[in-house]
């Protein structure tokens, strides 16, 4: 047991004074709640020597005070062990948090979004039980047995000997049943991430859902889940429901033996009858801490396998981190965005991406990246980001390797705006101030408005104060795509990457959105990735990417006249504004 809690040490190792007071008053409580059929049992002894009134009294005055001051203890230990176990709750959510913050994209590759939700909440749970219920019912049980055998033993030893004959059946009935409910339980906490993972894709893809008329198909699959889900639960129901039945015949046994033997000894006069009623009061007591070790190992069984599944997620290092990174760099230190990719191939999971891609950016001027889909382009973009990492000695940053800049330092020098725009359920202020949450009203209506979105946000009723909705949901595409762009100049970043940014915006817009980038952020080395010609034609560099080679590179009257893919692309797209005009 103490092997499979071991992940958890250094957390209960925080709180080891706490626990230290939490046991010190479990100890108390069943020290002093030991002693209540010794009462009894001197009450009951006491009447051969005459019933009075005040011999009643006192007798009944200290089974109260000991009820009182059982229940002061009992209280104080479950304030402290249970608030512990709230405590260990809050620090492994942060650092759980904290620890997926840090994870690199191949992590996000591997556990799906509903998974890593439901060890966040359901694992973390059951963890929270065994730390607190199941650690402070497991102590009292065991204190209060230790007590309560130690009288009985005083009081006849054959007696107790023969009540407690039936006691190591229980024993292996609860090592039986504990492997079974531990391996019981991960795989409900597996169906429980299956259900997750199911209902957060289709609340995040609902729009998409009904679009295509799967409702139906998609509650199929949902019931399917449900219903396994349901089905291992009421395995794990069914052996609870088997061993406390089976554990309360056994004490039944045991109380049948007690009054049986125990009568016997009275009427011999080996055992008083105080003594006796005290043993039964003990065997009494004893029911529920017996019993609640049924409750106790599910709860270990649970919250063990639920350690393993968090610890899981806790040990998961991220692939992209600071190791070669200078860290004396300051946090503000600013680059100056001269770009260099030498000779850079890369693959991912075996399968060629780009292949001996050299390159130079200089400081401040402008790339523009084309090609059809799947050429590497956004690849291209996230080796800088370091979303994924670069070969060593590939990629550059003012001639230094990007790895040698602090993540944090990097990303704070880049301004991204990605293929998938995402938005939070945030004001558009929050939203566009993400990057630069200390930025003045003045500086975000700026940035939106050199991209070009700022007089449509001001028409809204509550203007910057608006809620977008989850994922941006009462915006328009080219309304997300323009608030991102805002987002990403806010910071004005010594780099900015536009990964097809102006998708969703008509051409006419495009143009707007341009000149306000060039006046925004003139002195920014800029990347544009893009499918239109009209978006990447002023570009100081044009790079056509194709199967991750770059095959052409030039300005836009240059890759003009190899007459190749960019000529074929610029010709197509004049074709179709020509036709679209004529329509």
């Amino acid at each position: 047991m103490l092997r499979d809690l071991r992940p958890l040490f250094s957390y209960m190792r925080r709180y080891r004074w706490g626990y230290a007071l939490g046991f010190l008053c479990v100890i108390c409580t069943n020290a002093i709640w030991v002693l209540f059929p010794k009462v009894l049992q001197a009450a009951i002894d006491g009447l051969d020597a005459g019933v009075t009134r005040s011999r009643i009294l006192s007798f009944a005055g200290l089974l109260v005070a000991i009820s009182v001051v059982k229940g002061v203890f009992l209280y104080s230990q479950r304030w402290i062990l249970i608030g512990i176990s709230r405590e260990i709750e809050f620090d492994l959510r942060n650092d759980l948090f904290r620890k997926l913050e840090t994870q690199d994209t191949g992590f996000y590759r591997k556990y799906r979004t509903g998974d890593i939700m439901a060890r966040m909440t359901n694992d973390l749970n059951a963890v929270r039980m065994l730390l607190g219920p199941a650690l402070m019912y497991s102590a009292n049980t065991i204190f209060f047995t230790i007590g309560a055998l130690y009288f009985l033993l005083r009081i006849s030893p054959l007696l107790t000997l023969v009540a407690w004959a039936p006691m190591p059946l229980a024993s292996i009935l609860i090592q039986y049943f504990g492997r079974r409910i531990h391996d019981r339980f991960e795989k409900i906490q597996e169906s429980f991430s299956e259900i997750s993972s199911q209902a957060q894709e289709n609340y995040s893809g609902a729009r998409l859902v009904r679009a295509f008329a799967r409702e139906e198909t998609q509650i199929s699959q949902f019931e399917h889940l449900n219903i396994r889900y349901i089905a291992r639960a009421q395995h794990l129901v069914q052996l609870m429901g088997m061993l406390w039945p089976t554990l309360e015949f056994i004490l039944g046994i045991a109380m049948v033996i007690t009054l049986m033997v125990g009568g016997r000894l009275v009427i011999h006069h080996q055992i008083t009858a105080g003594e006796f009623v005290a043993f039964n009061t003990y065997m009494i007591l004893l029911i529920w801490p017996i019993i609640a070790v049924g409750w106790v190992v599910n709860l270990f069984q649970r919250g063990t396998a639920s350690v393993k599944r968090i610890h899981e997620l806790l040990l998961a290092m991220p692939q992209i981190d600071d190791a070669k990174a200078d860290t004396a760099m300051a946090e503000d230190f600013r680059v100056r965005g001269e770009i260099e990719f030498r000779d850079l191939s890369f693959s991912y999971d075996e399968r060629p991406v780009l292949r001996n891609i050299s390159i130079h950016i200089p400081a401040g001027s402008s790339l523009a990246v084309v090609g059809p889909t799947g050429s590497g382009k956004s690849t291209f973009v996230n080796l800088l980001t370091r979303m994924y990492e670069a070969p060593p000695g590939t990629l550059f940053l003012d001639g230094r390797a990007v790895n040698e800049y602090p993540l944090a330092v990097l990303r704070r020098n880049i301004g991204m705006v990605p293929q998938e725009t995402f938005l939070f359920s945030e004001t558009i202020r929050e939203n566009l101030a993400f990057g630069q949450p200390d930025a003045a009203s003045g500086e975000v209506l700026l940035a939106a408005e050199a991209a070009h979105i700022r007089h449509e946000f001001e028409e809204f009723p509550l203007g910057l104060e608006t809620i977008v909705g989850e994922r941006g949901l009462t915006l328009s595409g080219g309304q997300k795509q323009r608030s991102a762009i805002a987002r990403a100049l806010l910071k004005k970043p010594a780099i900015l990457i536009l990964d097809d940014a102006l998708s969703s915006v008509d051409t006419f817009t495009e143009e707007r959105i341009l000149s306000g980038l060039h006046a925004y952020s003139a002195r920014a080395t800029t990347i544009l990735i893009s499918h239109r010609v009209s978006t990447v034609r002023t570009a100081d560099q044009i790079a056509v990417l194709d199967q991750g080679r770059i095959v052409e590179l030039g300005t836009h009257d240059q890759l003009l006249g190899l007459n190749g893919y960019y000529a074929s692309l610029y010709q197509k797209q004049q074709l179709e504004e020509e036709l679209t005009v004529v329509a």
